[in-house]
């Protein structure tokens, strides 16, 4: 599976995306975090963009459902991947919306990402 979820260590859990991200792996990705909910009441969230090639088209990406229900239990959000999606990258994370931060790294800078997320604060 090109997306997947994998806890790391204490609370905080990799999301993993690799090529073309599809709906109907964002959504079993969903399920999987809703089920660490039920162990952990916040989480922090790493997402690694592999050779990242961008959204399925024509998906019905405006589905908030989990943000809606579980946005405010993700204490922190760091995203890596190659610079040329920075911006599309925050903006499908919501990182103005959110009360949590959200950082994006590049991938030379994962080492920085992981330290971030493992801040207090």
């Amino acid at each position: 599976m090109p997306a997947s979820v994998q806890h790391e260590r204490a609370n905080i859990y990799r999301l993993e995306v690799r090529g073309l991200l599809k709906k109907a792996e964002m959504e079993e990705c969903e399920r999987s975090l809703e089920e660490q909910f039920a162990n952990e009441r916040a989480v922090r969230l790493l997402v690694v963009l592999d050779r990242f090639e961008g959204w399925e088209p024509n998906a019905s990406w405006n589905d908030l459902r989990f943000y809606a229900s579980r946005g405010d239990d993700i204490e922190r959000i760091a995203i890596v991947g190659e610079e040329r999606w920075r911006e599309l990258a925050m903006m499908f994370a919501s990182a103005d919306l959110r009360k949590a931060p959200v950082e994006f790294f590049d991938n030379r800078a994962a080492a920085e990402a992981r330290a971030w997320l493992s801040q207090d604060g």
